[in-house]
């Protein structure tokens, strides 16, 4: 198993692709602390794992939740996806995005990192998206920039301890089927017109499903990766291809 002997700190971890990469990571042999704002989608998670109710903008719980944990593989999931133009976002809109999809991870990362090192290494992925700093997405404005700024934090933090032996990766996948993604296709007022644009975007003529995240999550923070660092892993169906 690609994980045994090490521990796993993930948040976002109910659904999506935070729930299958915590699956993934116990299925390879974790000792897995799975989290999320959510407790009650945390159940059902495999035997063994632990889990709790952790909100990431909780500055104080998210750090000592990450130090009590003592990992060696820091997996950051949380994240919320604003839609809409830089004309129809508000402030509380931008602020609500970076605070949640990068000072969490710049938190949790801050706050893990010196127990990695002091116990000879670790794994970091953060989970950023093609629509980013990669590709502009329509209707992405505050999601774009918040994502380019994680794989932005990622690299910095990858170049700041790859000779303590920290490793730092991005994840950025295409579209993927999750319950938050249902509910946004929902909330466009046109479930089946929002769900066949999303698929058009993807050469392959699907979306992805978190379990193929998950196995990219797998080999990011086993030793199977131990010569990579510092990148953005696309997984997009070929979106940003051309």
């Amino acid at each position: 198993m690609r994980l045994s002997g090490k521990r796993a700190f993930l948040t976002a971890a109910a659904q999506g692709i935070g729930r299958a990469t915590a699956e993934a990571f116990a299925s390879e042999g974790a000792t897995v602390i799975a989290t999320d704002v959510n407790e009650a989608g945390l159940a059902g998670l495999p035997d063994g794992v632990e889990s709790f109710a952790l909100n990431v903008l909780d500055k104080d719980a998210l750090e000592r939740a990450v130090v009590d944990a003592r990992a060696d593989i820091l997996f950051n999931c949380a994240g919320i996806v604003h839609a809409g133009t830089i004309l129809e976002a508000t402030d509380e809109d931008f602020d609500l995005a970076f605070s949640l999809n990068v000072k969490s991870m710049f938190r949790a990362m801050r706050a893990a990192i010196p127990g990695m090192i002091e116990r000879g290494g670790g794994s970091i992925v953060n989970i950023a998206s093609a629509a980013s700093s990669i590709i502009g997405a329509p209707n992405r404005c505050v999601y774009g920039g918040s994502k380019a700024g994680i794989i932005g934090l990622t690299k910095a933090v990858a170049i700041d301890f790859v000779a303590k032996g920290v490793r730092c990766n991005a994840i950025c996948p295409g579209t993927v089927d999750s319950p938050s993604l249902h509910e946004r296709l929902r909330a466009t007022g046109d479930y089946e017109g929002a769900l066949k644009s999303f698929i058009a975007r993807q050469p392959m003529g699907r979306i992805a499903s978190a379990e193929e995240i998950a196995s990219l999550a797998v080999y990011l923070a086993s030793d199977e990766s131990a010569f990579v660092t510092g990148q953005t892993h696309i997984i997009d169906g070929g979106w940003t291809a051309g």
